[in-house]
């Protein structure tokens, strides 16, 4: 049998300070394993260090291309990891929030957990979309038009968001079947 994802290339968020590791690192790897190409982004290339639970020191990992020198185009899926420090950073770049917007138009797969939905609110990407997230951003999902579940992995029209690592496993399988749909 073929790798589900063997033509699909996919971008991922990383975050110049508090991505946390595990919702970087197991989505990552889950869609190279289903034979995907990823390609890790941020505000600038390098290594950057990751954490665990929010305020523990990770290991490192490599920014490969900047947002501002890619285009959703070349791409056909894109995830978004949380923490909550990393999460805040990557929501106060315009190129990263752009970006986020212009994957939601295309209507082209997203993976979205723990803290990364602030992302798809910044993006004003969630009105009448029904979202989760980590507990401490339901508000920003409903003032922003969203309707927000307390649920460990939501797909609403291509969109896949989870709460926390704990929901990793059914968020990794999900995004897998979402980005082998394609665009919706």
């Amino acid at each position: 049998m073929a790798d589900p994802l063997s033509d699909t290339t996919v971008a991922i968020f990383l975050a110049q300070r508090g991505t946390e590791e595990v919702e970087f690192t197991e989505p990552k790897e889950a869609v190279e394993n289903a034979g995907a190409d990823v390609e890790v982004l941020g505000t600038e290339t390098g290594e950057v260090q990751t954490v665990n639970n929010d305020l523990e020191p990770g290991d490192s990992y490599e920014i490969e291309k900047t947002f501002s020198e890619i285009s959703p185009e070349d791409y056909d899926a894109l995830i978004v990891p949380g923490g909550a420090v990393g999460a805040d950073t990557l929501r106060m770049d315009e190129d990263a929030v752009g970006l986020v917007g212009e994957f939601a138009e295309a209507q082209m797969p997203l993976g979205v957990i723990c803290h990364g939905p602030w992302m798809l609110v910044e993006a004003d990407v969630v009105e009448g979309r029904t979202v989760t997230s980590y507990p401490s951003l339901q508000t920003d999902i409903r003032n922003a038009g969203g309707e927000w579940v307390d649920e460990e992995v939501v797909v609403d029209e291509g969109l896949v968001t989870s709460r926390d690592p704990d929901d990793l496993p059914a968020f990794c399988d999900k995004i897998i079947e979402e980005f082998e749909e394609g665009q919706h």
